[in-house]
């Protein structure tokens, strides 16, 4: 892979063993029924997810898994795709799996594993085959599943812009100079699609003129939703919709932009999880109506009718994985910090 997930694949793995985030024994799937499959992932006792998404979705998620299978402890550990990926090559590679599903939006590289078929298991369980679920658009290859997706939009603190903004070219304004919050793209593919989209639907030289007001930046979606929530900065064009902390009464609103993008969130059972069960019941819990709901928080989910759901996670545009290559991911890396960071 290349050199920047390299570097952080020591790194994250330091940390994740300092966190103590090892993985039990690893027990064997079984063959039969799905009852068979529950009750194997019932003596399994646990289960772990590594997931890109906001950590606010994971916990609810959690909350509703609690609530179903109160025997089986769910835990997640998250991170970017830029510090999870390297961590699942790592665990395929030494055959000493943590994980037991990895949820990702990284398009070339699910494209890639789902082709090659090593490091994800064969799906199963009876959610991944509702016709509402549409599993001809959901499943990849058998091994990757839709989950949600990931819709963008901008973002404002209302006390200090109470009229907000129609469009991401009205935060363009020198008075915004050092007031807006940027997420920092840097070795995360989808990101790096999305600050593309700004060029492709608002001019070629949207991406120039932000980084000359020179924005703060932050290493997440989630970061700038806190610097807009404290009032550290006055708006965002790369934040997720700020449903939750609206709800809790911040000084915040927001809008997608016309055109909106979004990335999907695609998850897999990892080829080395020590808990092969769990982790089928997992997967196929998550694509279900309850940890649909669960996590229709500010997204897209690839149910219909789910109440908070942003959008059909169907529709959201999927990134190119032809054209974002790891590559292509550290030319655009290194190009954004000579424009934001130089």
């Amino acid at each position: 892979m290349a050199r920047f997930r390299r570097r952080l694949a020591v790194i994250l793995g330091a940390a994740l063993v300092a966190a103590g985030c090892g993985g039990g024994g690893t027990t064997s799937s079984v063959e039969g029924s799905w009852a068979d499959v529950v009750d194997a992932a019932r003596e399994e006792g646990s289960v772990l997810l590594y997931s890109s998404q906001n950590p606010a979705i994971l916990e609810s998620l959690k909350t509703a898994w609690n609530a179903k299978y109160p025997d089986i402890t769910l835990e997640f550990v998250r991170g970017t795709d830029a510090d999870l990926i390297p961590r699942i090559e790592t665990e395929k590679r030494t055959g000493r799996g943590t994980a037991d599903v990895h949820v990702v939006t990284d398009a070339s590289w699910i494209a890639d594993a789902a082709e090659s078929g090593s490091y994800s298991q064969a799906l199963r369980g009876p959610n991944r085959e509702r016709p509402e679920y549409r599993p001809d658009r959901s499943i990849k290859n058998d091994r990757f599943f839709l989950d949600v997706a990931a819709t963008f939009s901008m973002g404002w603190n209302t006390d200090a812009a109470p009229g907000g903004f129609a469009d991401p070219r009205d935060m363009l304004d020198p008075k915004y100079t050092g007031k807006i919050g940027v997420a920092n793209p840097a070795g995360i593919a989808s990101y790096i699609d999305l600050y593309d989209y700004y060029r492709e639907s608002f001019g070629a030289d949207y991406v120039d003129r932000l980084a000359a007001l020179k924005p703060r930046i932050y290493p997440s979606a989630l970061g700038v939703a806190q610097a807009l929530t404290s009032g550290e900065v006055v708006a965002s064009p790369t934040v997720q919709p700020l449903v939750q902390e609206k709800a809790k009464g911040a000084p915040v609103d927001w809008a997608l932009p016309e055109p909106s993008w979004g990335v999907p969130f695609y998850g897999h059972i990892t080829a080395t999880a020590p808990h092969p069960n769990a982790a089928q019941v997992l997967a196929d819990f998550m694509v279900g109506p309850e940890a649909q709901a669960a996590q229709a928080i500010g997204v897209a989910t690839a149910l219909p009718g789910i109440p908070g759901a942003t959008a059909d996670a169907h529709d959201v545009r999927i990134p190119d994985p032809a054209k974002l290559t790891p590559d292509y991911v550290d030319r655009s890396s290194t190009e954004w910090q000579r424009l934001f960071q130089g």
